[in-house]
């Protein structure tokens, strides 16, 4: 790959929208009285809602994010009023993750920025061609995965 195909390369093309698409979601929360709410803690927050009281290592798992972000992640929740930790009554090695009232109640607010953010940056690519990103995407993952190990 030469310098002049680098803004043609998948990677610079998905970092260039995920940066995108993060910039519009925080706006999207600050817009809608959620400036608590970041983008990363979307992953953590859905699958805290599906499942409120996981313990750290299942909801890292659950959010496909390394132990070694997690605490990072889970401070920073936790500092902004979203979750707490309580030691885990049948393993006193671990920890479960409660959402608070404010990160129960936020779930309302954050999924219908995160659908009007999603609907309007998709809005002139075709049904199919969403289909169709989402099953490379998917490929290009698995892919990533078996090449880290």
């Amino acid at each position: 790959m030469t310098q002049q195909d680098f803004p043609d390369c998948f990677y610079y093309l998905i970092s260039r929208l995920t940066l995108m698409v993060t910039a519009v979601l925080r706006k999207g929360f600050a817009d809608a009285g959620a400036e608590s709410i970041k983008p990363a803690y979307i992953g953590l927050l859905n699958a805290l809602w599906q499942e409120d009281g996981l313990r750290s290592v299942e909801l890292g798992k659950l959010a496909a994010l390394e132990p070694s972000s997690m605490t990072g992640v889970l401070d920073r929740m936790e500092r902004d009023g979203l979750i707490h930790r309580a030691a885990d009554p049948d393993d006193r090695r671990a920890q479960r993750i409660n959402l608070t009232e404010v990160g129960r109640d936020a779930q309302g607010p954050v999924l219908k920025v995160v659908d009007a953010v999603l609907s309007r940056v998709s809005s002139e690519v075709s049904e199919k061609d969403l289909r169709t990103t989402k099953a490379t995407l998917k490929k290009l993952l698995l892919l990533a995965q078996k090449e880290r190990g």
